[in-house]
């Protein structure tokens, strides 16, 4: 490696630095042998079929599933001493909601790590809980249930939660899924409001048809990492068809803009 670029890259480590992640469900396969580098300031897609073991991926990396090897590094930095640079948005379908709890106090439990030992809550906190739901648009379902909002609405507060963290990396699983239209425009608009922050935003995504419109890098596994890398380079037929084991259909590419390989 040339010595400028090493001198680069070590004064200014990627945000998320992934080197031969491995993870398994018993004796079967999930990840095998991923590396992932993401850009700063880049909206990343991962993308692949079902099974292919990309939310895997997502909690692997943020230690809520174990790895069988691997080194994940944030900014240069282990998960541990940079935590409060992340934040996660987690599946909508793995929340319980039947908690009872309010649309605010979801969004509140994004600063508790500026809330000090005793919890208070002052009124900059409430100011700030404020700002970000009407940053996803939801500033007047503050006293709401959370069971009560409808699908698009509940992601939309863990979308604030995450907000008002104040995180340089976002890490969301499957944010659209679910979710009706005005909801999936709204979220994005907030994503590229991150990204033009120079904030750095990557997410597990299924709909093959936004790739290009929301995003600017893809990483592609099916298991295996199959392609990564720009999407204007990397969202090809020939690496779509590897990524989903040749099962697209012409018709499907030329939807996408894309001529069959």
């Amino acid at each position: 490696m040339p010595a400028n670029l090493a001198d680069q890259i070590s004064n200014h480590p990627a945000p998320l630095h992934v080197t031969g992640l491995s993870v398994s469900y018993g004796d079967k396969p999930a990840v095998q042998s991923l590396d992932l580098n993401v850009a700063p300031a880049s909206m990343t897609a991962i993308i692949g079929p079902n099974g292919a073991g990309k939310s895997t991926t997502l909690k692997a990396i943020l230690n809520i599933i174990p790895k069988l090897s691997g080194q994940v590094r944030f900014f240069g930095q282990p998960l541990n001493k940079i935590r409060r640079k992340i934040a996660y948005v987690p599946q909508r379908a793995t929340i319980d909601w039947d908690f009872p709890t309010r649309v605010f106090d979801v969004v509140l439990m994004g600063l508790y790590p500026q809330l000090g030992l005793l919890g208070w809550v002052r009124s900059q906190h409430r100011r700030k809980v404020k700002d970000c739901l009407e940053r996803v648009g939801l500033a007047e379902f503050a006293d709401r249930q959370i069971g009560a909002l409808s699908g698009g609405q509940q992601q939309r507060v863990f979308l604030a939660r995450a907000l008002a963290q104040d995180a340089e990396l976002y890490l969301l699983d499957e944010p659209f899924a679910g979710v009706d239209a005005a909801t999936e425009r709204a979220i994005i608009q907030v994503l590229h409001q991150l990204k033009a922050q120079s904030k750095t935003v990557v997410a597990v995504h299924h709909d093959l048809a936004t790739v290009q419109d929301y995003f600017d890098q893809v990483v592609m596994i099916n298991i295996h990492q199959i392609a990564a890398g720009p999407v204007a380079s990397t969202f090809t037929a020939e690496n779509l068809q590897r990524t989903y084991g040749g099962k697209l259909l012409a018709a499907q590419l030329q939807q996408l803009g894309l001529e069959p390989a």
